[in-house]
């Protein structure tokens, strides 16, 4: 503490929390959430393509994609990249961060085989915080590799796709705690921890945008940005799994609607989410919100059911815009990335499991 005018300031708390951050999810979001609630300021270290492929395999989004979503993370207030796979004091020191913060799953090392935050734990400089339950990004490697649309319901699946859910730990069931993962189950309260809880101001421009934002990615990212720049509150429409399968047909959405809310409110650049939104931008819609402009990407545009144009309202009011967000980017492009190394990273997602499974086994039979 330090004394200024015979008042006691208290020094900010540093926190820094690191990791792949992979294909970047709300699970990510939520551990970033968590690790900012224990101090003021927030350093997020990601790691670099080399070192992520050193430790657990081949990445899917490189590290220029990872940098620049985790920048768009509202609850990041630094990021530092190329972060070495270990933390250590020295590098804690350098950053300023009181400690370091994790989730309660396992991150070990490739050459050693140890805990990578055990000299963290040793110095007294760690915090942990809970593991969000029902993601990962070797689950959603997992419903791109199956190439089934049955992926938001397991107890459905065809039995000829059990052995290949199994495989890859994408199955419920699976003997890994952290590699598997449970069914997410949204609540109220994990949606109003996403939400900013802010209204607009009177006076504020009002942008719609709507869409599926599935895996949310840099292209996302890139186009929200700019969409925010047209106005002062970004309000998000999220269509629902249906709706997303109609006009995207095949295994999409890769994630459920629960899933995609929490990922867009995790964004910075956007205000407010619509759960469930409407494909046809009616003039009720654009009225209730106060819309003053609704934006769309360079993507073409789906008929509605009965053939109309979903942006009629929006074109009559002359209030519909074209952005171009610079980013060739698709939720098509990460799936086919994904079909292309198929057999990287199902190994990947093998091994991931394999070591996590054997970390347990080690530990449980210590303790006995």
């Amino acid at each position: 503490m330090t004394e200024t005018n015979n008042h006691t300031e208290k020094k900010p708390v540093r926190v820094y929390v690191d990791g792949c951050f992979d294909m970047v999810h709300f699970g990510h979001a939520n551990a970033i959430r968590q690790a900012k609630q224990m101090g003021d300021y927030l350093i997020v270290g990601v790691h670099s393509d080399e070192d992520i492929t050193r430790h657990k395999g081949p990445p899917v989004y490189n590290q220029y994609e990872r940098y620049k979503l985790i920048q768009s993370i509202k609850w990041v207030d630094e990021v530092a990249e190329g972060a070495p796979y270990s933390c250590s004091s020295d590098l804690l020191d350098k950053l300023n961060c009181d400690f370091c913060a994790h989730g309660n799953d396992i991150t070990v090392s490739a050459e050693t085989g140890e805990d990578v935050y055990a000299v963290m734990k040793a110095n007294g400089r760690y915090r942990e915080f809970n593991r969000t339950e029902g993601v990962s990004t070797t689950d959603l490697v997992g419903r791109m590799l199956l190439l089934t649309k049955q992926h938001h319901d397991h107890a459905n699946v065809e039995p000829r796709y059990k052995d290949k859910m199994n495989e890859i730990g994408s199955d419920h069931s699976t003997k890994s705690p952290y590699t598997g993962t449970s069914q997410f189950l949204a609540t109220s309260q994990k949606i109003i921890q996403f939400s900013s809880g802010k209204e607009p101001k009177p006076g504020d421009r009002i942008v719609y945008v709507a869409g599926a934002f599935d895996l949310l990615h840099i292209g996302h990212v890139c186009f929200l940005e700019e969409a925010a720049k047209q106005g002062d509150f970004l309000i998000v429409g999220l269509h629902t799994d249906q709706v997303v399968n109609r006009y995207k047909g095949s295994n999409y959405p890769i994630m459920n609607l629960h899933e995609r809310v929490l990922s867009t409110l995790s964004c910075k650049y956007v205000s407010e989410v619509v759960i469930g939104a409407p494909y046809n931008i009616t003039a009720s819609l654009m009225d209730h919100f106060k819309v003053d402009v609704v934006c769309h990407g360079s993507t073409n545009i789906m008929v509605d059911v009965d053939g109309t144009d979903p942006y009629a309202e929006p074109k009559r009011r002359n209030a519909f815009k074209i952005i171009e967000s610079g980013c060739l980017e698709t939720t098509q492009t990460i799936v086919d990335r994904i079909i292309r190394h198929r057999i990287e990273f199902e190994k990947r997602n093998l091994k991931k499991e394999k070591r996590e499974i054997d970390i347990i086994e080690n530990s449980d039979h210590k303790c006995n």
